[in-house]
């Protein structure tokens, strides 16, 4: 019996049946989407959505948010059937879908890859979403949810906790190449309402250039996993110990008018604008789907939360730029 996502059950959808081969399937899209060639319905880029991760780390949750979005959502489809069932979708006219795809087909994980890179090859954009946790959050929701891990062997007669941990670690490994493919989210700090709003921004975003994501964070809960970049902005002036600034963020106009007079306040945006600004060329040649640029202070309230701000307006010119706010959003 399959183990579902400890996070939040989700109900699954039966992948279609195709009688064409999996040969047959991808030549078929192939030919559709050459260059010159129309498909029989739109594409729009972000319109097929791969949800995968670690088990527990709020795949259902992803999945429940893109079905409120309008998304067709298929659960644990076998990736051997994955042309087969995007040419299905060609034939009716191309509709917004969203597949989950776990550890359970860990067997089929180095075709699903091969799969993923013809199908952008062909012309259609595949965002992939990775969601992870680290390996404490992972035991307690299993310990909650009291569900077992979908690689975990043998009884409950040994040591459960050890098994648990042994199985979360050989899931990760297994499952390291497909999260490099991906648009990675940390969920260990994150309420179900916050991932479902993430995964939403996510997928508004175009595939088909690199997402620049500004994040604020607390040090004192951790760094953010999903971070390409971590800035520490700590050394700042704090606006924490001015009693009338403590209770707002960095969103308020007196926490802003306060850093913004700061000397090196304006060096640190000036120096991480700088580095952002000269390498983000590069990240977009290397065909990134995103960028996650993460920036902490001690609470994650004003330093951070007013440098994240002022960052995306000052990359707005870029398109795609999304801003989170780890400890903020959590309110």
């Amino acid at each position: 019996m399959n183990a579902p996502d400890p996070t939040l059950s989700s109900g699954a959808d039966q992948p279609p049946s195709s009688p064409s081969s999996e040969a047959d399937a991808q030549a078929r899209l192939g030919a559709q989407l050459a260059p010159g060639a129309q498909p029989a319905g739109s594409l729009r880029n972000g319109d097929v959505v791969l949800v995968t991760g670690m088990s527990g780390g709020g795949k259902s949750i992803a999945m429940h948010a893109l079905e409120d979005a309008g998304f067709y959502c298929v659960d644990n489809l076998p990736p051997e059937l994955l042309p087969q069932f995007l040419e299905l979708e060609r034939q009716r006219g191309w509709r917004r879908v969203a597949i989950a795809v776990d550890v359970r087909s860990a067997g089929s994980l180095p075709q699903l890859l091969l799969h993923i890179k013809e199908m952008r090859h062909s012309g259609i954009s595949i965002r992939a979403i990775f969601l992870d946790a680290d390996n404490d959050t992972l035991l307690r929701r299993f310990s909650e949810t009291r569900r077992p891990h979908p690689l975990r062997v043998g009884n409950d007669d040994g040591d459960t906790h050890r098994a648990l941990q042994e199985a979360i670690a050989l899931e990760r490994e297994l499952l390291t190449p497909l999260r490099m493919e991906s648009t990675v989210i940390d969920s260990s700090q994150l309420r179900p309402a916050q991932l479902r709003a993430w995964v939403r921004d996510l997928v508004r975003a175009s595939g088909s250039s690199l997402t620049l994501v500004f994040e604020s964070f607390a040090f004192k809960h951790g760094v953010p996993s999903d971070a390409d970049f971590v800035f520490d902005v700590r050394v700042l002036p704090n606006p924490y110990y001015d009693r009338e600034l403590r209770p707002l963020t960095g969103r308020d106009e007196p926490v802003a008018a306060y850093l913004e007079v700061q000397p090196e306040v304006r060096l640190m945006l000036s120096q991480i604008g700088a580095f952002i600004a000269q390498w983000l060329p590069n990240f977009a040649q290397d065909q990134r789907s995103y960028l996650t640029v993460a920036i902490g202070c001690t609470g994650g309230q004003h330093r951070s939360v007013y440098l994240v701000e002022t960052l995306a307006k000052q990359f707005a010119f870029h398109g795609q730029v999304l801003k989170r706010h780890r400890e903020l959003d959590a309110r």
